[in-house]
C-alpha cells in the first residue's frame, strides 16, 4: 500500500518506542506532575503537533537537508537546549516567590486553565518537540526502513506512516499525562511539597536541556 513495507512491524516498533520513556515522555510527565492533568494533556497535544511538522518535513525531504547541514543542526540543537533550560529555570524561580506576608517561599499558582494558558502550554510542548534534533534524526533514520525505495508515492507513504505514529503517540502520551496528573492531584493540597516537586521537575528540564546541548551529530 503506497510503497509501505512491514506495516505490522512498524506499528509494533512505534508501540515499543512509546512505552519506552524518552525526553517527550519526561516533559509531559513533568508538566502533569507540576501543573495538573490539563497541562499534561495540552503538552501532549503540542508534542504531537511537533511530530506533524517532522512527518511533513520527512515526507518532502526537508529533514534530510537539515540533518546534512551542520550549522542548521547546531542552531536547532542549541535553541532547543536553551528553551528547555529556560523552562526549567522559570519553574524553579517561581517557587521562591514569597508567601503573603510571611516572607517564606510558596509553590507557584496553579496552572492557568484559561484558553490563553492552555494555548501557551500547547506551544511549549510543540516547541520542545520541534526544536529537538534527536526527533529529526529519528524520523530520518526510522521511517525510510518501512518505505519501498522503488515506490512511486514515497511522500504519501511517509505521510501515512507519520499519521499512524502521531495517532498512537497522542493516545499514549495523553494517557500518561492523565494518569500522572491524577496521581499527583493531592499534592496540590500540600503547598510546600508541591513547591519542592516543582523544583525537582524544573531541574529535570534543565538536565534534559544540557543533555540535548551535548548531543553529537
Amino acid at each position: 500500500m503506497l510503497g509501505i513495507t512491514d506495516l505490522p512491524l512498524f506499528v509494533g516498533a512505534v508501540f515499543l518506542l512509546n512505552v519506552t520513556p524518552g525526553p517527550d515522555t519526561a516533559y509531559i510527565v513533568g508538566r502533569s506532575v507540576a501543573q495538573g492533568r490539563a497541562a499534561g494533556v495540552m503538552s501532549s497535544l503540542g508534542v504531537s503537533a511537533g511530530c506533524c511538522v517532522h512527518a511533513l518535513a520527512t515526507a518532502f525531504g526537508l529533514t534530510a537537508l537539515l540533518a546534512a547541514s551542520p550549522i542548521a543542526f547546531s542552531i536547532i540543537k542549541y535553541a532547543g537546549a536553551a528553551y528547555l533550560v529556560w523552562l526549567g529555570l522559570r519553574m524553579i524561580l517561581t517557587t521562591f516567590r514569597p508567601g503573603p506576608g510571611d516572607g517564606t517561599a510558596t509553590s507557584p499558582a496553579p496552572a492557568d486553565t484559561s484558553t490563553r494558558g492552555l494555548r501557551a502550554l500547547f506551544m511549549q510542548g510543540f516547541l520542545t518537540n520541534v526544536l529537538n534534533p534527536k526527533v529529526i534524526l529519528f524520523f530520518l533514520s526510522f521511517f525510510p526502513q518501512f518505505v519501498d525505495p522503488k515506490a512511486g508515492h514515497q511522500a504519501a507513504a511517509f505521510l501515512v506512516l507519520g499519521a499512524i505514529m502521531i495517532v498512537m503517540t497522542t493516545i499514549w502520551n495523553t494517557l500518561v499525562a492523565w494518569l500522572a496528573g491524577t496521581l499527583t492531584r493531592r499534592v496540590s493540597q500540600a503547598p510546600r511539597l508541591k513547591c519542592w516537586l516543582d523544583r525537582v521537575v524544573g531541574t529535570a528540564f534543565i538536565g534534559l536541556g544540557a543533555r540535548l546541548a551535548l548531543l553529537p551529530r
